[in-house]
């Protein structure tokens, strides 16, 4: 048996340069591991099985479980799996849970059936799953490139503390509305990122004046109720309030636990699922 833990993301900054003649969208970004995760065991079975204690994943939309058929495609193995799934990291929020299960998937599967693979040997199936796969099967720092199949390793952040706060908004379609509703003049050059990764190695660290991300500028527009969430997060003391990733969920970073502990407590009585989190280095530790 395998046990895995696929960790959610934060995007410190989410620059889009443009739109691609595939329709897709190019971007550049520094994402950073979190140590919010949702646990994985793998298990000999004679066909792909997927159990999830999630009951607002249909099994048909459940990413461990494509990527666990893609992977057995690829590597034209007879064997299966039984793959229980227990989700921490909120659904549809933008940190990334979906893509980390199945990049964690595509790791614990290559293990249980004693495969030699590097991430560069998934790397083909991690971008048919999804734009953010890529990245958890290096995990950690890195700057993402393309439509973020292009992932390159940075230095380690170091232990940063933050609040998530997850507000109880559901939207469908979520992420092509927001770079729908994205003008030309929210595109950028990826300065914002370039300076996140000159400071990074350098060795001079992140400040929150670092964080950047297109869709601030037009989440209140799509997500019913979100700019008055946001706000009643300001107005209960908090650090400069970030998007992660498409949303809907904000974070702010602390400058230690005790202050992320606090913050949190003043955040759990605005109706939202907050957590206190810190950043890490390794996505795929033991469980």
């Amino acid at each position: 048996m395998i046990q895995l833990k696929a960790h959610a993301k934060i995007n410190l900054t989410l620059e889009v340069l443009g739109k691609r003649d595939d329709g897709y969208h190019n971007i550049v970004s520094v994402l950073q591991t979190i140590d919010l995760a949702d646990e994985l065991r793998f298990e000999p079975h004679p066909e792909i099985v997927v159990e999830c204690d999630a009951t607002n994943i249909q099994p048909e939309e459940n990413l461990a479980h494509k990527a666990a058929l893609a992977i057995r495609e690829a590597l034209q193995e007879e064997r299966g799996a039984k793959i229980t799934l227990t989700k921490r990291i909120p659904t549809a929020a933008g940190l990334g849970g979906g893509s980390s299960d199945a990049a964690a998937t595509l790791v614990g599967l290559s293990r249980l059936w004693e495969q030699d693979l590097s991430p560069g040997d998934m790397g083909h199936v991690a971008q048919a799953l999804g734009s953010d796969v890529s990245f958890f099967l290096v995990g950690s720092t890195a700057l993402v490139e393309g439509r973020g199949e292009i992932v390159t390793p940075l230095p380690e952040l170091g232990e940063t503390w933050a609040v998530l706060a997850t507000p109880p908004i559901e939207l469908l379609n979520k992420t092509a509305r927001l770079y729908g509703a994205l003008a030309e003049s929210d595109y950028t050059f990826g300065s914002a990122t370039r300076g996140l990764v000159l400071a990074l190695r350098g060795g001079r660290g992140l400040t929150p004046d670092q964080i950047f991300n297109a869709f601030e500028s037009v989440a209140g527009g799509i997500f019913p109720g979100f700019a008055e969430y946001r706000d009643s997060l300001v107005d209960a003391g908090a650090p400069p309030v970030h998007l992660a990733g498409s949303g809907p969920t904000l974070f702010a970073l602390t400058e230690n636990a005790e202050e992320a502990a606090a913050l949190r407590e003043r955040w759990d009585v605005l109706g939202g699922a907050a957590q206190v989190v810190k950043t890490i280095a390794t996505p795929y530790n033991r469980a």
